[in-house]
């Protein structure tokens, strides 16, 4: 029969071992080896859930700083989310902080001491910056001061290094002629860009000055189906798809001589995650290297469908923007040749990709609107 006590195992084992001339070597318990910790600002946001998936694939634990709202904003991590209750399976976690509130920042950097940290938080709209300057600039500009002093300060106190990843924008550029690389001048043309500049040499500063291992990733437009639906490319598709179906016949528009380096989302968030992993920090633009016009965005989401874009778009004044940028296209020479990174996703198929997205998603609206749950005359 055998022995219900554990001990008696072991004293067995023991003289077995003693019998054959030595002890059999103990062998050590296995240690689980620790996972990396990944802090993110504007984790809700598109690239904040594409940076999340790709983290999480990666092996990371990921916490993201978010903002109390009487709504919940957390619908592009709805697929991902796991309770925190559930702690074996629950690899991302939500904590409530704003870059305007400096307090919350240190507290959660202090508390996680993260290997990481991810800034994408921003007031990122363009036009809205004209708007709301003062908010802009505190939230955008300041607020990556509070962030990079908290990281400072945390990694100084806990002895451990943090890398700092900073997100900054093709608008920086501004009326700077293309092709734009990292040593093009700054000429900002908005609240938006002029606080992003701020950030930029903030983080360099705080590398030059305190030997923080921070990165700057000047990233060019970068668009998907997760695109807020008030950024032009996501209001394009979101109205082909409704037009397509019925729901809508006009969309308003305004300059379509813009042109912009549009790329893939899912594809830049990888560039910002091997900034981190160089032996150096250093500052690199992220682009397709090819420029598109909106006129050219919407030759290629009507025609997907079968339809004249000409039909259907209004221009309208309103959306000019006071001051504005009419070229951005990317030289990202840098990036490829020392992160070994390059788009996978082209413009056609980033197109195709999003109004696919959003026809699907009108047919749905359409089946509320012909059960008489919404009204279809929300939008002419």
């Amino acid at each position: 029969m055998a022995s219900s006590d554990p001990s008696s195992d072991s004293a067995a084992a023991a003289a077995g071992s003693e019998s054959n001339g030595a002890l059999a070597p103990a062998i050590p318990a296995a240690v689980p080896e620790r996972r990396k910790v990944a802090l993110i600002t504007g984790i809700t946001g598109q690239d904040g859930s594409y940076l999340t998936e790709f983290l999480l694939r990666k092996g990371y634990e990921v916490h993201g700083l978010i903002r109390r709202s009487s709504n919940f904003n957390t619908a592009r991590l709805d697929h991902i989310y796991v309770d925190p209750h559930n702690s074996a399976k629950a690899r991302m976690k939500l904590h409530y902080a704003d870059l305007s509130d400096a307090s919350s920042l240190r507290r959660w950097v202090d508390s996680l001491v993260p290997d990481e940290v991810y800034n994408l938080a921003a007031q990122s709209h363009v036009a809205v910056s004209f708007e709301i300057p003062d908010y802009t600039g505190d939230v955008v500009g300041t607020g990556s001061l509070r962030l990079l002093e908290a990281v400072r300060s945390s990694s100084a106190s806990s002895g451990k290094p943090i890398r700092y990843y900073q997100a900054g924008s093709s608008e920086m550029f501004g009326s700077t002629p293309p092709p734009q690389s990292e040593s093009s001048p700054f000429h900002p043309r908005s609240p938006y860009a002029a606080a992003k500049v701020a950030a930029h040499w903030y983080t360099v500063n705080y590398r030059e000055a305190y030997g923080l291992f921070a990165c700057n990733g000047i990233l060019f437009n970068h668009e998907s189906p997760r695109r807020g639906e008030n950024f032009v490319t996501r209001k394009i598709t979101r109205a082909v798809g409704r037009i397509h179906v019925g729901l809508q016949t006009k969309l308003f528009l305004g300059n379509l001589s813009a042109a912009r380096d549009w790329g893939f989302a899912g594809d830049y968030v990888e560039a910002m995650w091997l900034m981190l992993q160089q032996e150096e920090p250093g500052d690199y633009v992220v682009a397709t290297e090819e420029s598109h016009t909106v006129q050219e965005f919407l030759e290629a989401a009507f025609g997907y469908v079968g339809l004249d874009w000409k039909e259907h778009v209004v221009i309208d004044k309103r959306y000019f923007r006071p001051a504005e940028v009419d070229s951005l296209k990317g030289d990202s020479s840098k990036a490829r040749k020392l992160l070994g990174w390059k788009p996978k996703v082209g413009f056609k198929e980033l197109v195709k990709m999003m109004v696919d997205q959003d026809v699907e998603l009108a047919k749905r609206e359409k089946v509320l609107v012909d059960a008489g749950y919404i009204d279809a005359q929300q939008q002419p």
